[in-house]
């Protein structure tokens, strides 16, 4: 049914309800991306490399799942999506426990990535309806928390529930926490989009422009650089941290992470309401580049963790600030399309970023690295000015004059 929301309310009682499905999904995703490569090798006899296909695998479905998503939403709706995407994802969880052998499991993920493409993609667009367009930046950066806080505790609870208990407990956690998220959604009413002719028209065909949002483009190009460097966190931080003795430091990097975007998220958020993206954008930028910076000179667990600040103000805000802009720059009826262009970028700066990284580590070292995804960082900034900050500095300055 129609929900009509307040002028400038946010936090709503769907709002809550679309965060939490969220945050479970993506807490359930963590969970298994950790513990997939050991239980293939262990389980099935696979190679590292195999094992470690067993995990990715579900990022290539989940690509496959937003371009699907992203084209189709508004014409399916976005609640029917949401419950396709939940059920499917709930269904898939359970054949964990009866997988027989790798490639029924290769297939699994292949269908489980896909089934969390689509449901992400629905909470995604769900989510940007229900947020007041005055409050567009501050909405997103919130909503943005619940992937935040199940990136930083999903790993470390899936990592302790298989080295004190097992893989199954795993599962089975997994399944329940799909349960809860699917149960959640029946609790929240979907707001509604009723296409015109024009708009139906608009999304009608097999092109480009219905795979992915143009507008949205530009900001998501510069979210997958950011990912890019985020990716050489996310893969080589434990690797980097047993090399230098700091395996039990390195393990709250992103808790450290997740609070420090918690905690500045409010903020950073109202600014991009109030200021424009390019308040935001370019600090941010420059923080993360910090962060990186640091993390190449990483001797002391001080100092470790320092880096961990500078990458939660820089990376964390990045990316809530693109996926705001990413939506508030399109058509309402091609909301969902922004939002899934948006994860499209992020998820193959994560994706290809450890692949193309692996052949740079073994000739310049992880200090070396880390010290080129610093100066990636700083491409970045260009290439943000290029491609957003004019833009977005003019339109401000045109709807300046056009208040005064």
């Amino acid at each position: 049914m129609e929900q009509t929301i307040s002028k400038d309310r946010l936090w709503t009682k769907d709002f809550f309800i679309v965060f939490g499905v969220n945050f479970l999904l993506f807490l359930c995703f963590y969970l298994l991306v950790v513990i997939m490569p050991s239980y293939a090798i262990n389980e099935f006899g696979a190679s590292e490399s195999m094992g470690a296909f067993a995990s990715s695998i579900f990022v290539i479905g989940a690509l496959i799942g937003r371009l699907v998503g992203g084209s189709t939403i508004e014409k399916v709706g976005r609640g029917r999506m949401l419950l396709t995407g939940l059920i499917s994802f709930v269904i898939l969880t359970f054949l964990y426990f009866v997988t027989p052998n790798l490639g029924v499991l290769l297939i699994v993920r292949l269908l489980h990535g896909i089934a969390f493409a689509l449901a992400s993609t629905a909470t995604g667009t769900i989510s940007a309806s229900l947020i007041p367009h005055s409050r567009r930046g501050e909405g997103t950066g919130y909503y943005g928390v619940s992937i935040i806080i199940a990136s930083a505790i999903g790993p470390f609870i899936g990592l302790l529930v298989k080295e004190h208990g097992s893989i199954t407990l795993n599962f089975i956690l997994c399944a329940v926490l799909g349960v809860l998220s699917l149960a959640s959604s029946f609790l929240m009413k979907v707001p509604k989009l009723t296409l015109t002719a024009e708009q139906q028209k608009d999304l009608k065909g097999f092109k480009i422009s219905n795979l992915v949002e143009p507008k949205a483009i530009p900001i998501s190009i510069i979210s997958f650089v950011m990912a890019f460097g985020y990716s050489s966190i996310l893969t080589y931080l434990t690797l980097f941290a047993e090399k230098i003795n700091l395996v039990e430091v390195a393990s709250f990097f992103f808790i450290v992470y997740a609070i420090v975007v918690i905690l500045t998220r409010p903020f950073t958020g109202k600014w991009f309401d109030k200021h424009g993206i390019n308040v935001v954008m370019y600090p941010a930028i420059v923080l993360f580049a910090i962060g990186l910076a640091i993390l190449s000179q990483v001797h002391s667990g001080p100092l470790l963790l320092l880096s961990a600040v500078f990458v939660g103000l820089g990376y964390g805000t990045t990316q809530a600030s693109a996926q705001a802009l990413a939506v508030k720059r399109s058509p309402v009826h091609r909301m969902g399309l922004a939002t899934s262009t948006f994860y499209i970028f992020v998820d193959v700066g994560i994706g290809v970023g450890p692949f193309i990284l692996g052949f740079l580590t073994p000739v310049i070292g992880y200090n070396g690295m880390y010290m080129a995804m610093a100066a990636l960082m700083i491409v970045g900034f260009v290439l943000y000015y290029a491609l957003v900050g004019r833009k977005e500095a003019a339109m401000q300055n045109s709807e300046l004059k056009i208040l005064n």
